[in-house]
């Protein structure tokens, strides 16, 4: 379970000795926890799903990219390698990510599968596609994709 994988990791970081490890994975715990927390409000008591999880790294690989541009603009290196360390220990912890042509085939295919047609289909299409490929995939991107095809 990847919950259990955080934990053990960052015991691990910790013994070795590394200090952008052990910050990063406190980071993420907590994320978790705040998610699980909020969670609770809505009757979920036993925690998020993994695939919430997953959603809660690709949140903060995104932010880290953010920051990244961010920090290269305002003449910051030291800082965006800072992120840039943070960003490969939360990847390390997600699935591998689709290319573009795996993107588009996904879509493709939930497309065909919820039989959706124009853009009022979008939010059931995009339900599937989260559900399925849940840190596999930039969802904002992936939602721009899938409204160009609705629309053509």
């Amino acid at each position: 379970m990847l919950r259990d994988r955080l934990s053990e990791a960052l015991k691990t970081a910790m013994k070795e000795k590394k200090p952008v490890a052990v910050s990063t994975l406190r980071l993420i715990l907590t994320a978790v926890k705040d998610r699980d927390i909020a969670a609770r409000s809505k009757g979920v008591d036993d925690g998020i799903s993994e695939s919430e999880i997953l959603q809660v790294l690709q949140t903060m690989v995104r932010q880290r990219h953010e920051s990244i541009e961010m920090y290269n603009q305002g003449n910051r290196p030291e800082l965006a390698a800072r992120e840039a360390e943070e960003i490969a220990v939360i990847e390390s912890f997600m699935p591998r990510q689709l290319d573009a042509a795996e993107v588009t085939a996904a879509i493709d295919a939930v497309i065909a599968e919820t039989g959706a047609s124009s853009i009022k289909d979008i939010g059931k299409a995009m339900g599937l596609l989260r559900e399925r490929h849940a840190g596999q995939m930039d969802f904002g991107k992936a939602s721009a994709m899938l409204k160009a095809a609705l629309s053509a």
